[in-house]
Order: C-alpha cells, then structure tokens, then sequence
C-alpha cells in the first residue's frame, strides 16, 4: 500500500512562511539561477555593471531573452541556412578563435578557402583551361561585401579605360533591375555610381534584356543581372543580355548577383547558361548562408580575369608575419563559416546538393500547386526554372475583406514568419507573399503550413470587416514587436532617396 505522510501542525513548524524576509539575501555558492538576486532585478539596458555575473546566470538570462524571438525554422521570408549536421556545428565551434585574415597563423584555414574558391570557379564554370584567362576569387562575409568588392572593380576598370583614352571620368553609371538587393543602392550611392533602373511592371518582375542594353552608354560600367531575384525568384534571362551585348559589339561587363541562385542552378538546372560560359559575364557573387547550406556569414566572389580586378584595388601586406594580398571591406573575421563551407562541400558532394536542391524543388513546386488549390496566384516560376521560392497573392482580393498582410498576421498567430510586402516600382502597387523552401522545410512541414494556411483563411473569412480590422490592431499591439524596437535612429527615419523611400517598395527579406 501508499506509504501515508503526516502533514504537521502549525503548532510544531518553527518558523512560519509569511515571517520570512522578502529582503535580497547575498547570493550563497549553491544558488540556482532564479534564485539569485539577478532573477529579480531587469538586465543592464545603458551601462556596463559594476560587477560581476556568475556565468551560468549570464547565459541563462540571455537564453531567457532570446526565447521572444521568433523561431528560426518557421521563419519562411529568409534564405539564410537554419540548418547544419553536429559534425559541422562543432568544426565550426572548434574555429571560432581563429582570425582568418592572419594566414600566417593559420595557413591551414587559408588553403581551405583557396579550395572553396576553386571549387565554387569551376561550379561557375570559370575558363580553367584558357590562356587568356585566370580565374581568381575571395570569401567574404556574405553577398553584400561580395557586390561591393564587385562593384568596385568594374568601376576602376572603367575608370582605367577611360584615363588611357583621354576621357572624363567623373559620370559612371550601373544598370540593373529595380528588383534589386538593396546592397546594390548602397554601392552605388557609397561609391558615387549613377543608378540605372530597368523597371519591372505589373506582368515582368524580373530586368528586360532589350532595356538594359539600350539603358548602355560609354559610363556604363556593367549590367548587374540576377540569378533568382528576392522577390519572386525568377531567373533573368543573363543569355539575352549577352548575347545582346556581343551583337552590337559593346564592351559593357555583366556581374551575376547568383546570391541565391549560385548553389541551385548548377544541380537543378544545368544546362541553362548564366555563368562564364557567357563571354560577358565577368565577375559572379553568391551566398554560402543561403543555399550553400552554411549559417550566416559568408559569401563568395569570383572573377574572370585580373583583367576584371585592377590591380591597385589590391593591397599588399606583411605585419601580421607573411606577405598576403588582399581585396576586402573588412579585414579580420572569424575563419568558421569558411570552414562550414569547405565541411558541406566535401560532405556533400554534387550528388547531395543535388540530392537537396531537387528535393526542396519538388515540395515548392507540391506548394505552390496547393496554394493554387485554394484560391491564391502564383508569381513564381515552377519547375527548376527559378529557386525553390513560392511568391502569391490572393487572386480576388476585391471580394474579400482582407488583404496579405492581414493573411501574414493571421500565420503569425500560428508561429509561421510568411513576409506580405509590395512589388518593386512600377508594378501596380501589389501586394504579394513568399515562402522560402530551404532545406529543412521537409513536406511534412509542407503540409503543416498548408493546414494553417487554410485554418487562416477560414478565420478570416468568418469575420466580418470591422472584426478583422479589430484583429489588425490587435496583432499591431500585441503580437508584432518590430514596431517598437528602437533599430533606428529618428533622425534617419523617413529618407526619400532609397528604392523604398521614393515609391513604397519594400526590399524583400534576405
């Protein structure tokens, strides 16, 4: 039988509970993290404190913190890598003391990135076998600094070109889609470059090959084209332009921004021509941390020729013990996503980057069929014709009483992170939604944010007008925090010069 317990009486409890002091007591050795003072008092916000925190309560209380956000996993706006086997974590664990720029410490880590260079130039299929040509490349800390750097050297090719002939200087200009990155701004207005926009409307989304090489002058200093634009991820058609460009025999260099697309199109769709099999194409950036299956913090660069990077954009240096030269915005980094990189190329092979990039092919292609299903228009392509991303809109919007981003908020409620946000400029103001099939998005997952899909769209559809505009206020209030967290200085809100400033176009999540 259950042994019975005597319960005491109050007469014989020493001391009685609401006796005790609710004063802080001195931390004793044995305290557990919330029963330090620490659990009762906030974290420092402002200042430095004075004195220590017992480690185990400073990590407990960031973990603590880091809990409200939103979990990586269900969030589909990103590309970023949300997933790496334990062997990889703990190689890139191992590395995190190690500087990668000092190549004289840790020559090792340098070999490691020459190897990813050479792997990723001949993914590209750089002229490995040409006399004329000698590929060369660089890691960086992702696409961003990858387009700056290429930015870059075309301008000081341009610049070269135009000092040797006698010519002005002062007036360089880049084309590209209004699609773009806002990095791309950015290395235009920091490096004093003339942005050229090929506009997207209401039925293309991706750059018009015919208006860009039209948009080509003598200032022209390259055409940016995209390898799986961040709003629907489209390929644009990189061939046109260049075959374009060699038939009115103008010297204008082509950079692929294959940020995305650089990892996917090699498996799924070999065949299609983007990379140096086309003469123009000069220089090509692309993200490890997105469907190079590595976490953030690197990406890759590679060019043609040194004929594509001036020389006197390189810098030779010696005070960290070895002569090295180097092409960078930053210098010292962590050497871990290298390493990471160089882990899943190995690991993987070709067979298993295609083995996944198929797979997550096939469940974006299984989604937007059921998306289709149940009312929505598709904006993506399909098929292995761009990356596996899954851009829609509700297709008759003017019948209902709510919109995408009511749709997104609703999700929300169910942990899933889907972006509503507008076009590029010139679409019609529309309003469109993406997911993001990235590796760990298996088709069980699939199906469960189908079946929230649904429940959602139930939902909302069972309100009435007002009660959803009471639902969006709510959500405003209490569930979508990025409103009231203080990123932005005041004194820079509200700028009109950007994409985003001039027309509401929302700059797709990375």
């Amino acid at each position: 039988m259950v042994h019975l317990a005597q319960v005491h009486r109050d007469s014989s409890v020493d001391q009685r509970l609401d006796s005790l002091s609710l004063e802080s007591e001195e931390d004793g050795p044995y305290s557990s993290v919330y029963g330090t003072r620490f659990a009762a008092e906030q974290l420092p916000l402002t200042e430095m404190p004075e004195r220590e925190m017992p480690r185990e309560v400073a990590y407990r209380m960031i973990k603590d913190e880091l809990s409200l956000d939103g979990n990586p996993i269900l969030n589909l706006a990103s590309f970023v890598t949300t997933y790496m086997e334990e062997e990889a974590e703990k190689l890139m664990a191992e590395s995190l003391s190690k500087n990668f720029i000092d190549y004289e410490e840790y020559p090792q880590t340098a070999e490691i990135q020459n190897r990813c260079v050479n792997m990723i130039a001949r993914l590209f299929n750089a002229p490995t076998d040409s006399t004329n040509d000698h590929p060369m490349g660089t890691s960086t800390v992702g696409s961003s600094e990858a387009i700056m750097l290429g930015s870059l050297a075309l301008k000081r090719r341009w610049q070269h070109k135009r000092k040797a002939a006698g010519q002005d200087t002062s007036r360089p200009n880049i084309i590209m889609n209004s699609a773009v990155q806002v990095c791309w701004e950015k290395a235009a207005r920091y490096f004093d470059i003339e942005e050229r926009y090929v506009y997207c409307t209401d039925e293309r989304y991706v750059i018009d090959p015919q208006q860009a090489v039209d948009l080509v002058d003598e200032n022209t200093i390259g055409i940016c084209a995209i390898l799986g634009t961040t709003y629907t991820g489209e390929y644009e058609d990189i061939k046109a332009i260049n075959d374009l460009l060699v038939e009115r025999d103008l010297d204008c260099p082509i950079h692929v921004d294959a940020a995305s697309g650089g990892f996917v199109a090699p498996f799924v769709a070999p065949s299609l021509e983007w990379d140096f099999r086309l003469e123009k194409v000069v220089s090509i950036n692309v993200s490890g941390h997105k469907y190079g299956l590595v976490y953030p913090g690197v990406g890759w660069v590679v060019w043609r020729s040194p004929e594509y990077l001036p020389q006197d954009l390189i810098f030779n240096i010696n005070y960290l013990g070895a002569e090295q030269a180097s092409f960078t915005l930053n210098f010292s980094k962590g050497a871990s996503q290298v390493i990471g990189q160089y882990y899943q190329m190995i690991r993987l092979g070709r067979r298993g980057f295609r083995a996944i990039m198929v797979n997550i092919t096939r469940i974006a292609d299984y989604l937007a069929e059921q998306l289709e299903k149940l009312g929505f228009q598709i904006l993506s392509q399909g098929g292995g014709r761009g990356l596996p991303v899954v851009a829609f809109k509700l297709a008759n919007k003017e019948e209902g009483h709510f919109d995408e981003t009511t749709l997104a908020h609703q999700l929300r409620e169910r942990g899933w992170i889907v972006p509503a946000y507008t076009m590029a400029p010139n679409s019609g103001s529309m309003k469109l939604m993406r997911v993001v099939v990235r590796e760990d998005f298996s088709m069980s997952r699939c199906d469960a944010l189908l079946a929230d899909f649904k429940l959602a769209l139930k939902t909302l559809s069972d309100m009435d007008e007002e009660m959803v505009k009471k639902f969006q206020r709510h959500v405003q209030t209490h569930t979508v925090h990025s409103h009231k967290a203080n990123h932005s200085h005041p004194h820079y809100k509200g700028e009109t010069h950007s994409l985003q400033g001039k027309s509401g176009k929302t700059h797709g999540v990375c």
